[in-house]
């Protein structure tokens, strides 16, 4: 890449020598995942292109996304099957997704050298569990077109000079950089330490665009219940969680669940998380019944439950429950169940056994709240969707600014949908751009 990814300060000399004396083709404003798609696919169209990063590196918040392994998509290759975890926004994304959708996604990284594996729910990983790998797939990608990029670039604002129809963008330092159109990819307020922290809408407000309110989409719960914070790490697959407010039964989801220092996440507990925060205001109780077996019924846990317990019947409880589940549950569990763990399994009453049995179906964990932005995995929020060209990634109020990513108003659950929109809208305005 160019001299000036190497530059570790954005300093004066910098700017009069190589940016200021250029108008350039396109500048995209975000060094993220749709913002690196649209200037390496610009770039490969034989634009000039400039990408202005504010962090000293590329990808930060990529690097950390699927616990470092990077869900970079989800294997939905149906189009309606795959529009439909857009929920109300399938209707905008159809032209985009039609241009470059999943397929076009898993043979643009494979094409490149990256291996993929599929997962559980369809989720996709590079088969080296490591973001890395995406991130420099990116990267030689924006190399091969020669795209041009500088990192610790504090932008402050964006304008469009009337006479010459040129977009104007300005430092923090006041000096200003042209183009004849930008792709703003400085993504949402997502996970702020990142660089994601939403001063990027005032600007698109101020250029006449509709800010729909942006609040944490994808958050972990927090949890009143302090037997959960022993539990930290504990991951449990193929679990029930159903939603009850005031006692009154709301939603159920099924995947898996994630226990934290303060309550639970993972991917089940990310796409109801904003459901959840919907039952709080004004509630008494907001509870999650955990359901560690919803593909059986009482019964035949039971029938489990004292054939382990006749089995081992000199053995103590509390040493054979985890022949059920995970060890670390089954001291919360004997505490929730007021059952001594010392006790013989030949001694565990008929009222006990049944009282195991139904906590292993309905766990009750006791909403505190959401966690903030700062643990937001994405956020909602952004561009009204009604002000955007989705043919083109164009702004419907200003043309000569492209918006993609999680720039737009799109909800999406986790999975590999929120990168999956990444590609697809930075694609399409890159070659559009």
């Amino acid at each position: 890449m160019s001299k000036i990814e190497q530059a570790s300060r954005f300093n004066g000399q910098l700017r009069d020598t190589i940016l200021l004396n250029r108008i350039w083709d396109v500048i995209v404003i975000g060094g993220g995942p749709a913002g690196m798609t649209a200037a390496g696919r610009a770039a490969e169209r034989g634009r000039s292109v400039l990408l202005l990063e504010k962090n000293p590196t590329l990808g930060k918040k990529l690097l950390i996304s699927g616990g470092g392994r990077c869900n970079f998509t989800n294997n939905k290759n149906d189009l309606r099957t795959m529009l439909s975890k857009y929920k109300e926004s399938d209707k905008f994304l159809f032209s985009a997704f039609s241009q470059f959708g999943v397929a076009d996604t898993i043979k643009f990284f494979n094409d490149r050298g990256m291996e993929t594996k599929e997962e559980e729910g369809g989720r996709m990983f590079p088969i080296s569990d490591n973001s890395k790998s995406v991130l420099n797939v990116l990267v030689k990608y924006m190399k091969k077109g020669d795209v041009n990029v500088l990192n610790n670039a504090e932008v402050a604002g964006i304008s469009i000079n009337k006479s010459t129809e040129q977009v104007i963008i300005t430092f923090a330092d006041k000096s200003e950089v042209r183009a004849k159109s930008c792709v703003v990819a400085f993504g949402g307020t997502s996970h702020p330490e990142t660089g994601s922290t939403g001063e990027g809408f005032k600007w698109l407000k101020k250029l006449g665009h509709k800010i729909i309110e942006d609040d944490a989409s994808l958050v972990p719960i927090a949890l009143k219940d302090t037997w959960v914070k022993d539990l930290a790490g504990i991951a449990l697959d193929n679990i029930k969680l159903t939603s009850f407010r005031d006692n009154v039964k709301q939603k159920a989801y099924k995947g898996k669940l994630l226990f934290t220092h303060v309550g639970i996440s993972g991917p089940t507990v990310l796409n109801m998380s904003r459901e959840v925060g919907e039952l709080l205001p004004g509630a008494k109780n907001v509870v999650l019944m955990l359901d560690l077996f919803p593909t059986e019924d009482s019964g035949a846990i039971m029938k489990k439950l004292q054939a382990i317990l006749i089995g081992q019947s000199n053995k103590k409880i509390k040493n054979t429950l985890s022949s059920l589940v995970p060890s670390g549950l089954v001291e919360p569990l004997l505490m929730i169940a007021e059952i001594d763990g010392e006790t013989p399994n030949h001694s565990v009453r008929s009222e006990q056994r049944k009282s195991l049995v139904s906590l292993f179906k309905s766990i009750p964990l006791h909403v505190a709240g959401l966690l903030g932005k700062e643990k937001a995995i994405v956020s909602s929020g952004g561009v009204s969707l009604e002000q955007v060209n989705f043919k083109t990634m164009q702004s419907r109020i200003v043309p000569q600014i492209y918006l993609v990513g999680d720039v737009l108003n799109i909800d999406r659950p986790s999975g590999g949908y929120s990168l999956q929109l990444c590609w697809t809208t930075g694609y399409v305005a890159g070659n559009n751009c």
